[in-house]
């Protein structure tokens, strides 16, 4: 099914996205190192069990926020979003750890038609992504630029 064009969205309404994931280790290793990110605290065993509070390698944060917002795409925007305009109000209040599973919600802040372009409109979503404990572990403010069916009348 294809995202919502910009008329179809409605202010205050919230996605409960079906779409789970199980982040691996395998995610984090191969999200870190493409991205060229060698922090110790996403890669080595050794140091996240003797140097750090968490006691285990914590997940690259940079790849919940891809995942969380990833997991809405298919109900929201596949295929009628124009581009993404930026990600705001980043946080990520609990980590997240191989073998957690994210669950996520969206939630429509507002919208308004383009201003210059007639068959376009901004969308603004926050994004919140829970662990398998329904714990939040990551949200961001999101706008998007998205086709719209038709002109302002």
């Amino acid at each position: 099914m294809p995202g919502l064009y910009f008329e179809e969205f409605a202010e205050g309404h919230v996605f409960q996205h079906q779409i789970r994931r199980t982040v691996t280790e395998t995610d984090n290793v191969l999200f870190s190192t493409m991205t060229m990110n060698p922090a110790a605290l996403h890669l080595d065993h050794h140091y996240a069990e003797t140097e750090t509070e968490f006691g285990k390698p914590l997940v690259n944060s940079l790849f919940t926020l891809g995942l969380m917002i990833g997991i809405s795409v298919h109900d929201t925007t596949l295929g009628t979003t124009i581009a993404n305009l930026g990600m705001t109000d980043v946080t990520f209040p609990k980590p997240v750890f191989h073998g957690d599973t994210l669950h996520i919600e969206t939630r429509v802040i507002s919208k308004r038609r383009s201003k210059s372009r007639p068959k376009a409109g901004i969308v603004t979503f926050e994004h919140k992504a829970f662990n398998q404990r329904n714990e939040e572990v990551a949200s961001c403010t999101r706008q998007a630029f998205m086709i719209a069916k038709s002109e302002e009348g």
